[in-house]
């Protein structure tokens, strides 16, 4: 297993790029000026956005290959681990492209620091990556040159601002390039939301409600092979409803079924169905039905 590098500084990241440092919480590179290397494993200390114009090594991430194509954009978080393994017959790779690197202390105490974990897509599979079309990845590479121009002014008490101002505005595009790729995508969606269907059939149909209670979206994402995020956020963009609030109205809709067996109490149904507590069980009920189960049963 080859051992993995830790990339937490933005001095070291320019001077493997041969660039001088402007700003030590920030920078744009072009990946094309460093320097060809080995396969390597990379774990991010920082927030990375990369920018592919053309072919370039596959990366690794997780357990999924991507060999992104000419206007991807994909997202990196601290903490997360990517892995460059397509080398040429020498045994290098040459990256190829722009990102943009920053630190998390970039953007601490401003308005961007406090909606980052809105920006859900952080978080995806790398084969979940955007796809631009020509006239937004041109629209990203202005945002990419106005960051630059402004990182290498000197730093002054404006500077923290409007960097991370300029972040969050790149960020919101890239929010609605999201959406559109989204709606782009509806027929494969749909076909995840079938599949979502038959995750939620086989584990209701087994003895996991009762040993293990509701499944989680983690669980349903997993069985799917996608990312909890870009699961998430493709069934509130497909359904209007949270994953979790899916699972659990399918879940009423078993108990609705149930109730109507008056041989069962209550209770009885909300320990089959999971539930440790039947208090909670008419809790959720009476949240999602709008009545109780006894008043549900009665009408």
């Amino acid at each position: 297993m080859s051992e993995i590098q830790i990339l937490g500084s933005i001095d070291h990241l320019n001077r493997n790029n041969g660039k001088d440092t402007s700003h030590p919480l920030v920078t744009v590179l072009d990946l094309a000026m460093s320097k060809p290397g080995p396969s390597v494993k990379l774990r991010f200390e920082l927030y990375g956005i990369f920018l592919k114009d053309s072919s370039c090594s596959a990366m690794k991430y997780g357990r999924e290959y991507y060999d992104y194509q000419n206007g991807t954009l994909v997202f990196v978080a601290p903490g997360q681990v990517v892995e460059i393994e397509d080398v040429d017959e020498k045994g290098l790779h040459q990256p190829s492209g722009l990102v943009l690197f920053f630190c998390p202390d970039l953007i601490r105490g401003t308005a961007l620091g406090q909606s980052m974990k809105d920006y859900s897509f952080f978080s995806y599979e790398v084969n979940e990556a955007l796809h631009l079309s020509e006239t937004e990845r041109q629209f990203v590479l202005d945002c990419f040159e106005k960051l630059q121009t402004e990182i290498q002014r000197p730093v002054d008490k404006h500077s923290k601002k409007l960097i991370s101002n300029n972040i969050e505005l790149l960020l919101n595009y890239c929010t609605r390039f999201y959406d559109r790729q989204f709606i782009v995508r509806e027929n494969a969606n749909k076909g995840v939301i079938e599949k979502f269907e038959k995750v939620l059939d086989e584990y209701f149909k087994s003895e996991n409600l009762q040993n293990l209670g509701l499944p989680t979206v983690s669980f349903c994402a997993e069985k799917l092979h996608i990312s909890t995020n870009y699961f998430g956020d493709l069934i509130k963009k497909e359904t209007g409803k949270t994953a979790q609030e899916y699972i659990q109205l399918r879940l009423m809709d078993m108990a609705k079924n149930q109730l109507f067996d008056t041989q069962k109490s209550v209770s009885e149904i909300a320990y089959e169905l999971g539930f440790k507590y039947p208090q909670h069980f008419t809790r959720l009920f009476k949240q999602k039905v709008g009545v109780t189960p006894n008043e549900w049963r009665m009408n």
